[in-house]
């Protein structure tokens, strides 16, 4: 989902199936991803299983292609026009990109959080935990709804701080509560796995703390994916890391990944042990 700065109209949907119960945690698995933007190719033959209920962090210098794979991870990257894409994302076992499967269920099981706060502008904080519902067409009572709102802003670590205006904007919170929106946005459909793409760069330290303690609590029941350039909150929050890399004009490859202490304390590749202490990046 995408904010404007105009009102947004959000497509009027038939309401469907109620709101799901929790799922089991799901792994998400990446094999021989090769992608390109028109010609130029910015990743190659990159795979990648990131494990049911732990927080994987993809690492590395800008332009490396980490962004474009967690886009690949729930269908974004073929937004772009000029994107063409080889190799599988596998939830569960089955491919999202297979032509059998809706673009609607990918974006429903594998939720994104940007690197900027995105709240809908002309939405209370109330409308956008729900817009989900009404985008992928759910259906709920009032009090279902009160209650999946009440518990996707205690997930998200922001219900105690706005829990007595709920009709206010959204775009009125600060910038690290509107970013706290957005994780309560996303958990509303109940996603299997939720990506977040540098969630915490435009952040103080006070809301990287709060938003790092949010993650930690959400491992528990969701799969999290994360991108970041910050080497401490990599090694704060993540169970496993994937340290990307792009050289000379080469396509983006994993050249090392593995369990986050042994990543940074004992790396079998140099790149890796340079990269992670500041050596370059």
């Amino acid at each position: 989902m995408t904010a404007t700065d105009a009102t947004v109209t959000l497509p009027a949907v038939p309401p469907s199936a109620p709101v799901p119960p929790a799922a089991p945690l799901a792994a998400i698995e990446a094999r021989d991803i090769t992608a390109w933007f028109g010609s130029h190719k910015v990743l190659d033959r990159v795979s990648l299983t990131m494990n049911a209920g732990e927080i994987t962090a993809l690492i590395g210098p800008s332009g490396c292609g980490k962004s474009t794979f967690l886009r690949i991870l729930n269908r974004m990257h073929e937004l772009v026009p000029s994107a063409q894409l080889a190799g599988e994302v596998r939830l569960d076992g089955e491919d999202i990109y297979d032509p059998s499967k809706r673009l609607i269920d990918a974006r429903r099981a594998i939720g994104m959080v940007f690197q900027k706060p995105n709240p809908f502008p002309a939405m209370s904080i109330r409308e956008n935990v729900l817009a989900g519902l009404k985008l992928t067409g759910t259906k709920a009572s009032r009090s279902t709804k009160d209650e999946l709102v009440e518990s996707c802003l205690v997930k998200g670590g922001l219900w105690n701080e706005v829990k007595d205006r709920l009709d206010a904007p959204g775009g009125g919170l600060s910038g690290g509560q509107q970013q706290r929106l957005c994780i309560a946005r996303s958990l509303a459909i109940k996603p299997r796995v939720l990506l977040m793409d540098e969630p915490c760069s435009a952040l103080d330290p006070t809301s990287t703390r709060v938003i790092e303690e949010t993650m930690l609590e959400l491992a528990r029941e969701v799969t999290i994916v994360i991108v970041t350039h910050n080497m401490q909150q990599a090694a704060r929050v993540s169970g496993r890391c994937a340290f990307f890399l792009a050289s000379q004009g080469t396509p983006g490859v994993i050249v090392e990944h593995g369990e986050t202490p042994t990543m940074f304390q004992n790396p079998r590749d140099q790149r890796t042990s340079d990269y992670v202490n500041g050596r370059f990046g």
